[in-house]
């Protein structure tokens, strides 16, 4: 981040601070906001485009950027299977999903029952 970004963000808790007090009015830390969120929007931008300018000279800076993007996976939930035990183990909760995916898709199975607690 540069120093301008970083005075921004500083300033804007400031005047976060001076709202709660009452010593500065609504509108006027709202304009701040936008004017740090505008900053931060063309700081990120920049940063794409020269890590996707300098891809080919710096692919790990780029893969550690993308990685740095994607979301936790969450863990699936207790699941009932057909007989209605509870399925607790990842590979019977595999089973179970793709035996109601696969149901859904072929004409020859019933429909089936998908239940999640």
């Amino acid at each position: 981040m540069s120093k301008e970004l970083l005075a921004k963000i500083k300033w804007k808790k400031k005047v976060h601070g001076m709202w709660k007090e009452g010593q500065v009015t609504w509108e006027e830390y709202k304009n701040v906001v936008k004017a740090c969120r505008e900053a931060m929007r063309k700081t990120k931008a920049c940063l794409e485009i020269n890590l996707a300018r300098d891809v080919k000279d710096n692919k790990k800076g780029f893969f550690k950027y993308i990685s740095s993007k994607w979301k936790t996976r969450e863990n699936v939930g207790l699941l009932l299977n057909e007989v209605g035990a509870l399925v607790m183990e990842d590979s019977e909760k595999a089973v179970s999903v793709n035996a109601a995916l696969a149901s859904v898709f072929s004409a020859m199975a019933g429909p089936q029952v998908f239940q999640s607690l």
